[in-house]
């Protein structure tokens, strides 16, 4: 199961309607977002499902309901949910959610996973494994990779099949990303002799850069509101499917 070209992460766990009134929260809000974005040329959907106030929120049967509904208003489109621990959720919680919301791709922090010990870790990617549940490892810098080729077995670690996110920005000052933050990650695949399935994101005005960046290496794209709200020019986007529209035109 491969990872979408263009991956739309509309919300995120913390941005609000305060943030910007086009940020998705409910089911039929994301459902239309979906929709949107899918007609703008992304092909998949990086999901994060809000409780009543808003907030985070990691529960099997809530991301149920809302990857049923967007399968069937958006069957073509590949639909990944966040495993993100926002400071509040255990592994065990992330473990429940990925294992029983029924998405066959999750995206998870490498890091996050590894509090419970390595071999907690290896015993979780093999149970996702035997579920037939693709899993995209986040890596937010080097020593995240290096912990990632410690944990997963060789055959694993080497198979093109891997999928794993780099992430830029998020220790830079005011999360801004710049392109050549990329550089690392590409050098630390040439070192490994590594050709995993790999996307990457950013934080800031300097998304779409990033991203065209990204693709000119080889890798796929994940945009929207969860990481930046700016368009190229710097001006803020009307909505995701405008950010994906955007990326869609610079890549063609």
């Amino acid at each position: 199961m491969a990872l979408p070209r263009i991956m739309v992460a509309p919300n995120g766990a913390r941005k609000l309607k305060a943030d910007h009134p086009a940020v998705p929260l409910t089911e039929d809000e994301m459902v239309a977002c979906a929709r949107d974005c899918f007609a703008a040329g992304a092909d998949g959907l990086h999901l994060h499902i809000r409780d009543a106030d808003g907030g985070h929120l990691l529960d099997a049967k809530t991301y149920q309901s809302a990857v049923n509904a967007v399968a069937r208003a958006v069957p073509d489109m590949a639909i990944q949910i966040t495993t993100e621990a926002v400071g509040k959720y255990g592994t065990e919680v992330q473990k429940q959610v990925a294992l029983n919301a029924g998405a066959k791709m999750v995206s998870v922090s490498i890091a996050e996973m590894c509090r419970d010990g390595e071999h907690a870790a290896q015993l979780f990617y093999a149970e996702c494994a035997a579920r037939g549940i693709a899993v995209q490892h986040i890596l937010y810098d080097v020593s995240d990779a290096a912990l990632l080729a410690s944990v997963l077995p060789e055959s694993v670690f080497r198979a093109a099949a891997l999928q794993v996110l780099f992430v830029l920005g998020r220790y830079s000052e005011n999360q801004t990303s710049d392109p050549d933050e990329l550089t690392p990650f590409l050098d630390w695949m040439a070192q490994e002799g590594i050709s995993p399935d790999w996307a990457l994101c950013a934080f800031g005005p300097r998304e779409t850069d990033c991203l065209v960046r990204a693709s000119q290496a080889g890798g796929k794209c994940r945009i929207g509101f969860e990481n930046s709200l700016f368009m190229a020019d710097g001006r803020v986007a009307k909505d995701n499917a405008e950010r994906v529209a955007e990326l869609v035109g610079r890549l063609a």
